[in-house]
């Protein structure tokens, strides 16, 4: 279904449920991997995309249209993942370095991380970069976004988002050469 079916699926209160019904479907899981690489955790992640979910459901009359609707709900994910990990460093009063100790304790046990070796340490190595950096990297080196999706998305100038990337690219290389 076309985006802006969809949307008047969501805006007609006839057709509200059966309209959200669908959003969920056509992006739940796009959503939910994208969460996940952030806060690794399949739990957090499960638990933040029905959060992210429930923000779409409750804020759709809000929606401006003048981004695509992809690009506003993964604004609205990465914001959720964004406040999520400042929570869990502010809740536990952990500096940066605990929890990522945190994230990569469970990346080493957690069996739904599929991959080899070389993958298993490019995620310790994504855990190493600031959390906006990782965004930025998740985001163009995983799902292939171009550098204008990513600014509408992190409402971030083009330039910056470059710098962000070129940053992170040299911190895992970094990390991998070790």
């Amino acid at each position: 279904m076309e985006d802006k079916e969809l949307l008047a699926k969501l805006r007609n209160p006839e057709t509200r449920n059966y309209g959200f019904n669908m959003l969920v479907r056509s992006y739940q899981q796009r959503v939910y991997y994208h969460v996940r690489k952030m806060v690794i955790d399949h739990d957090d992640a499960d638990d933040l995309t029905q959060e992210v979910f429930i923000k779409i459901h409750r804020y759709i009359d809000t929606f401006r249209e003048d981004s695509q609707l992809f690009t506003w709900i993964y604004r609205i994910a990465t914001n959720e993942c964004l406040s999520f990990l400042q929570k869990k460093k502010r809740r536990f009063f952990l500096p940066i370095g605990d929890v990522e100790g945190e994230l990569t304790a469970k990346l080493d046990t957690s069996s739904s991380i599929s991959g080899d070796e070389i993958q298993l340490k490019l995620q310790k190595a994504l855990l190493k970069l600031p959390d906006k950096q990782r965004v930025v990297f998740n985001m163009k080196y995983f799902e292939d976004l171009s550098y204008e999706e990513m600014s509408e998305i992190t409402t971030t100038s083009v330039g910056a988002l470059k710098a962000s990337y070129h940053h992170a690219v040299k911190k895992i290389e970094e990390f991998l050469s070790q």
